[in-house]
């Protein structure tokens, strides 16, 4: 896979070879594209379109089926993302208990959009249509642990602040 144009050539070099490692290791399970599809976004963040090439490639299937199991789960990714995802619920209990104004909020204080990345690359924010703590309305989720409910715009910026560290 060829990383001419890319600015980190040396470190997506080193990506590409450790990925291509463990297909190697891995290749002759059945079913093992999920399994490289996850060590490639742990390995790249995202997985962009030359990332599923050179999986298709290394175990000899077609690329559209590569692109069907990324757009198919959630999971995968084929933009980058923060390394502090916010997830804000718009689930009807949230968004009647105010959850469009926390999420403008958050859009104002880190100066992104949805499903953007601010320039450090530490956030990005994600709508999700249930969290399962309607009781708890509004709530904000950051990463996978870092739960907050019952949320008010007012509160965005002391949240981000522990994690602006």
């Amino acid at each position: 896979m060829s990383t001419e144009n890319c600015t980190e050539c040396a470190r997506h070099e080193t990506l590409y070879h450790e990925l291509d490692a463990f297909i190697e290791q891995n290749s002759h399970r059945p079913g093992v594209l999920i399994e490289v599809l996850h060590k490639a976004q742990s390995l790249f963040g995202f997985l962009p379109s030359e990332v599923q090439s050179f999986i298709a490639k290394r175990l000899d299937i077609p690329e559209s089926t590569v692109f069907g199991v990324v757009t198919f789960y959630h999971y995968f990714t084929m933009k980058p993302r923060g390394q502090n995802q916010i997830k804000v619920c718009l689930g009807t209990a949230c968004y009647v208990k105010g959850a469009d104004k926390v999420l403008d909020r958050l859009k104002e204080e880190l100066k992104v959009d949805i499903e953007e990345v601010t320039q450090d690359g530490r956030f990005s924010i994600h709508e999700v249509r249930c969290l399962g703590a309607c009781s708890m309305a509004p709530v904000v989720l950051i990463g996978e642990k870092d739960f907050f409910g019952r949320v008010t715009p007012d509160e965005v910026p002391k949240i981000l602040k522990k994690y602006r560290g």
